[in-house]
């Protein structure tokens, strides 16, 4: 699914192809890799201390206005896929977010009321970032901790925008089995519509791109959790959308580094 199958109405052609009895079923799925549910985004746009809590966990007072960075489209792998942990990296955060889909292009809404149309619907992201890389040499952008290989897990499910209220879903983290983040949307500073507004006064949004509307408190960036290992385990869940899993695994460059063999 991409951004011309959403624009071309695909949600509701899939509906009415399950209705007809027309979809194939898959056989033995359980051997398949899931892969995320909106294949290449023109576009990934994120959202920052948009949960109360969380911005105060980070020591800085809930925004005026929303705080916008952007990842490169090819963060965006599978729910399930491993994570390769950059070389030198030892700031690895996590951060499970709600994940809109946009359905078609989206530009200088006037009002909340238009946002609706804009939704084809709702995923799991997991913001993954280096700390140090996002704060210390940055520039104050962010982006340069946002964007290694692998760092924006999607899915395992789009959901179509009908079927969900994406105003109070509880959302949650766990690393190794232990919780992390629990929290609901309800907590967000600006809600699904006020940043899709938002954004369209200052990008035209196309269909297929993601906007990650930000992150509940309970991150390692808070000193209460331990930054990211190889062979840690993220789980994310949201309500109605379903759950990921990612394990972490050193970079190719660290194993070499570390063991002088060459992994390939």
């Amino acid at each position: 699914m991409d951004g011309r199958w959403l624009a071309a109405g695909g949600i509701a052609a899939a509906r009415d192809a399950l209705q007809r009895g027309a979809l194939p079923l898959v056989e033995d799925p359980g051997h398949l890799r899931v892969g995320p549910p909106v294949a290449r985004p023109t576009a990934v746009l994120c959202i920052g201390q948009n949960y109360a809590a969380h911005a105060a966990e980070t020591g800085s007072a809930p925004p005026a206005d929303p705080i916008v960075f952007l990842k490169h489209p090819n963060t965006v792998i599978g729910p399930h896929d491993a994570v390769a942990r950059p070389a030198g990296c030892d700031t690895l955060d996590w951060e499970v977010e709600l994940a809109v889909v946009i359905a078609r292009r989206t530009h200088r809404l006037a009002h909340r009321s238009e946002a609706a149309d804009a939704i084809a619907g709702y995923t799991i992201a997991n913001d993954l970032s280096d700390r140090h890389r996002q704060i210390e040499i940055s520039g104050g952008q962010w982006s340069k901790g946002k964007i290694a290989p692998g760092f924006c897990p999607v899915g395992p499910s789009l959901v179509p925008a009908d079927e969900v209220d994406p105003s109070d879903l509880r959302i949650a983290s766990w690393v190794n089995g232990e919780p992390r983040q629990d929290s609901t949307t309800a907590d967000m500073i600006f809600d699904v519509a006020a940043l899709i507004v938002d954004l369209s006064q200052y990008v035209a949004l196309e269909a297929g791109d993601l906007i990650l509307t930000g992150t509940p408190q309970g991150v390692a960036l808070s000193g209460r959790f331990p930054y990211l290992q190889p062979g840690d385990v993220i789980e994310t869940h949201i309500e109605r959308l379903g759950s990921q899993r990612q394990v972490i695994e050193a970079s190719a460059d660290a194993v070499e580094r570390a063991t002088g063999i060459d992994p390939a």
